[in-house]
């Protein structure tokens, strides 16, 4: 009898990968294909009928599907997503100082509503009427909206009246606070809850993009979706919690990278075209982050792999660090489209613009730069001023040059708002046009990084000199700008899991020392304990000389380019919820957690009830999310000092956790 095979697709934020996967035969088949923002089932679509073609197109086999992504990170570490409203409940605008929920606001709107609960769930009472004057106007301004009440994590009562409020009168998806932890820290718990709205559109356009590509072949098998713990859920929830995708690339990348190599232990780095993410692998795990994930600027309230994530890529921006006389360059941390990639899709636009600003005599800031419609949705575009619509009406999945596009200082302002909403993306000269420059890299269109390359090479230092002496000159010191970066990404990561404090790699003299091999007197030199296991479509190309500077021994798997999609069809489902016991005054028990409240003046009786909602609320989390007879396993913690002689309940938390492997189709 056929074995069951296993689709696991990966949509970055250059390549969109598919991998067939047999648990007995292990991989069949492997495929890339360019993502395409503006209609990602044709990225999909292309991979996965690679794959399939390879295998002889048999996709009846096809069992189960799972999918990992790295754009919910990609849009917050570019500080992209939709426009969404934030309303708190019971919070004050001095909260927004706390946990950068201010800078991830930005302009988006915030309604302040009275009401919320106190640490044992008693209430405040809810106003409601601030937000019913201002429902009729949210659809105009927003494509989603967060719901944050104090201390909804013990009573989401508020939260679930806003809810349904705005649901019913808007239409507009509509997270909650409560829904995606059960942590303490009200700002922090409302910037996790906002950078979720923020995301919804952009994941949801993905799942129904692989969820229509499915249905065209004839699919049928169940859609999952990798969290930043590498943990596998619905497609379904995902839509609901879009958050808990961010970092479900890399935390794929360390299940598919154990399962290529073997290794127990050893240091992760996956390269793609807009970050470089960095993890250990311990025992044969991933370390996980109990604070919550850091993408970014931002920590989140989400549980996912201890990864350390920097804007440095493939795609990278290069640009000048124009402080000196002598100038350095810096790569990242905005993605662009590189030139080649640009002229590959576009090659007469975007070559005959390229050669008519080599012609002029001198440089232009604006050379070497390109403007292309991402082509999401009108829908996505709510909110624009008149500046920002009037320039964004000119903009086309055709690459207009920078040069001709602005007529305006201010433009350029505007320009980068309409990046900012992931409306607009820029092309310009990247790492990947350099390896087109060396010739390490060829799938797009050289011509076009080198022209490229030589615009950028003659920019001037300050002392008035061209940067560099030619295309392969620049492309050498981008190259080197590479290495050196990702050696510091590497070690800044290091450095922070071993809690080592004051020392920054990218900033310290004894660090630079050792890249470099100075002689001296006192010779340092940096080692890892592990070996450096390189992942991503260029590893081949940057990873030897980066594991060479830091001392490491180089790993790349066979298939390190597709280690992602790997990942995804090996995970299991797992979900957690925490219940609280607190004592309200002598006799009294406050049970919260697990969406309901109680009140038992009995305590076994309030940790017996605990205990009960904990597991069925997991239970019934882990089939929505689409485990196949989960089992559960308990925790708990006690704290109830004794004062006086008496002892004294502050606090009980039982957790409750349920997992099992994904349900897959009837063979």
């Amino acid at each position: 009898m056929a074995s069951q095979i296993l689709l696991g697709i990966d949509t970055g934020g250059t390549y969109t990968d598919a991998v067939l996967f047999s648990e007995t035969d292990g991989i069949l088949a492997t495929a890339k294909a360019l993502t395409t923002r503006h209609d990602l089932a044709i990225g999909i679509s292309g991979a996965v009928d690679a794959v399939l073609a390879e295998t002889g197109g048999d996709a009846g086999r096809i069992s189960l599907v799972s999918l990992s992504t790295t754009l919910a990170t990609n849009a917050l570490v570019e500080g992209q997503g939709s426009r969404v409203a934030l309303i708190m409940i019971g919070f004050g605008p001095a909260d927004l100082a706390r946990s950068g929920l201010a800078e991830a606001l930005g302009g988006d709107p915030v309604l302040y509503l009275a009401g919320g609960h106190d640490v044992h769930g008693r209430e405040t009472p809810l106003d409601l009427a601030p937000l019913a004057a201002r429902l009729a106007d949210l659809p105009n301004e927003v494509s989603a909206v967060a719901v944050a009440g104090y201390f909804a994590v013990r009573n989401p009562a508020h939260e679930l009246a806003v809810r349904d409020l705005v649901r019913e009168a808007t239409g507009l998806p509509v997270t909650c606070s409560h829904e995606l932890t059960s942590k303490l820290g009200g700002p922090r718990r409302a910037l996790t809850t906002l950078l979720n709205a923020r995301l919804i559109s952009m994941i949801s356009r993905l799942i129904r993009a692989t969820g229509t590509f499915l249905a065209t072949r004839a699919i049928s098998a169940p859609l999952m979706v990798v969290r930043g713990d590498g943990a596998l859920i619905s497609a379904e929830e995902a839509l609901i919690r879009p958050i808990e995708t961010i970092l479900s690339g890399p935390a794929a990348s360390l299940v598919g990278a154990r399962h290529l190599t073997g290794l127990d232990a050893a240091v992760i780095s996956d390269i793609g075209g807009t970050t470089t993410d960095v993890a250990v692998l311990e025992n044969g795990r991933p370390r996980l982050d109990e604070e919550g994930a850091v993408v970014g600027s931002y920590r989140t309230m989400v549980e996912a792999v201890a990864m350390h994530t920097f804007g440095l890529g493939g795609d990278s921006e290069v640009r000048l660090d124009e402080g000196g006389l002598k100038p350095g360059l810096i790569l990242g941390p905005r993605r662009l489209m590189p030139l080649s990639l640009a002229a590959h899709m576009h090659p007469e636009p975007v070559l005959a613009a390229l050669e008519r600003q080599l012609r002029q005599p001198y440089p232009g800031r604006a050379e070497g730069r390109f403007a292309v419609s991402t082509g999401l949705p009108d829908a996505l575009a709510a909110g624009l001023t008149s500046q920002e619509l009037a320039l964004y009406e000119r903009m086309s999945a055709v690459p207009q040059p920078l040069d001709t596009l602005l007529t305006s200082t201010s433009q350029r302002a505007t320009l980068d708002r309409l990046v900012g909403r992931g409306l607009v993306q820029i092309a310009g000269f990247t790492p990947s046009d350099a390896m087109h420059v060396l010739g390490r890299q060829g799938q797009w269109n050289s011509q076009a990084a080198c022209i490229g390359a030589e615009l950028f090479a003659r920019r001037k230092d300050g002392a008035g000199r061209a940067l560099a002496d030619g295309a392969h000159s620049i492309a050498d010191m981008v190259s080197a700008r590479m290495t050196r970066q990702s050696c510091e990404a590497i070690l800044t990561a290091l450095v922070a899991e071993d809690g080592i404090t004051g020392v920054d790699p990218a900033g310290s003299s004894l660090v630079d020392r050792a890249l470099r091999r100075e002689s001296g007197f006192i010779r340092f030199r940096l080692e890892l304990d592990r070996p450096l296991v390189a992942l991503g479509a260029s590893a081949q190309v940057h990873y030897p000389a980066i594991a060479a500077m830091i001392g490491a021994e180089s790993v790349i798997p066979l298939h390190a380019g597709v280690a992602n999609a790997l990942g995804a069809v090996v995970g299991q489902v797992r979900e957690s919820v925490t219940v609280f016991v607190t004592e309200l005054e002598d006799g009294l028990f406050a049970v919260n957690g697990g969406g309901e409240s109680h009140r038992l003046v009995r305590r076994d009786d309030a940790f017996e009830l605990a205990r009960d909602i904990g597991d069925r609320a997991a239970l019934a989390l882990a089939l929505r999310s689409g485990a196949e007879s989960p089992v559960i396993q308990r925790s708990q913690t006690i704290l109830a000092p004794v004062i006086e002689g008496l002892e004294k309940l502050v606090e009980a938390r039982f957790v409750a956790t349920a997992s099992g492997r994904p349900r897959i189709a009837a063979g």
